[in-house]
């Protein structure tokens, strides 16, 4: 099993509940086709500080260019490969590749052929 898929049915654990990720359906993202998130970590579990998804971008789709005017947001490339334009500047996703959007940074990535699989974080929680 790939890191990706250990991720898919891994599991949260917190002192007083574990949550499995199995469990967590994915939903598309409500603007981007081809986009999908699996939320994590949410607000109600941070008292709003951060929020934790799995992203998963099918071959060839974007996450169009965009601006979150207040978090933070950082992708952990986990499989797949594509490519990110980041304040102007195109970095190459690949595993193993970490990104930092700073607040009201324009960027959008856009998935290579096998399509792109990653983490996303946002400081303060984004849902």
């Amino acid at each position: 099993m790939d890191t990706f898929e250990l991720f898919n049915v891994g599991k949260l654990v917190l002192p007083e509940k574990e949550v499995d990720f199995a469990e967590i359906e994915w939903s598309k993202h409500p603007t981007f086709k081809g986009v999908e998130l699996k939320h994590i970590i949410t607000a109600k579990d941070t008292d709003g500080k951060f929020s934790y998804h799995l992203v998963r971008i099918a071959p060839g789709c974007s996450i169009l260019n965009h601006i979150h005017e207040t978090q933070l947001e950082t992708h952990e490339v986990i499989r797949g490969v594509g490519r990110c334009v980041n304040a102007g500047n195109m970095i190459s996703y690949e595993p193993g590749t970490i990104s930092i959007m700073q607040a009201g940074t324009a960027h959008e990535v856009t998935a290579g052929s096998e399509g792109l699989y990653l983490f996303a974080k946002f400081i303060p929680a984004l849902c």
